[in-house]
């Protein structure tokens, strides 16, 4: 009778230290940072420095992205404050990532490039020209 205790015990036991081995790591989400496939890699923004083209983009974040973004590109929007992951600071983005990449996760989604499927796919919903004139706007937060 005793035999089946101690079996128990020293599985409770070592399943016990497994989980603590597990645990203790960063609870932020490792970003992985993927090279956009070959259809949008290359691609540059035909907006950018475009004055009356950022401010489209400005009005298109402010429908699209400031909700979950905030304001600023923060990624503190009032919406953005209930994802975990929360939203991606998108001032540090454009200055990290490629436009080709920026374009490649809002047209496709944040799953296909290996970040949380909470940031949506734009594509269909917003055209390519908007999609760069967001990202042309974002390109000016500070």
């Amino acid at each position: 009778m005793k035999k089946p205790f101690w079996i128990a015990l020293t599985v409770l036991m070592l399943s016990g230290l497994f989980l603590a081995a597990c645990g203790g790591g960063s609870s932020k989400p490792t970003i992985v940072r993927k090279d956009p496939p070959a259809e949008y890699a290359g691609k540059t923004n035909p907006y950018t420095g475009d004055q009356a083209a950022i401010d489209e983009g400005k009005a298109l974040y402010t429908q699209n992205c400031e909700s979950c973004h905030g304001t600023a590109g923060l990624g503190d929007g009032p919406a953005g404050a209930a994802l975990d992951p929360h939203p991606g600071n998108l001032q540090q983005a454009s200055k990290d990532a490629s436009e080709a990449y920026l374009f490649w996760v809002v047209n496709e989604g944040g799953a296909a490039a290996g970040r949380s499927a909470s940031m949506a796919s734009y594509k269909g919903i917003l055209t390519e020209d908007e999609i760069w004139k967001i990202l042309a706007y974002v390109k000016t937060l500070k």
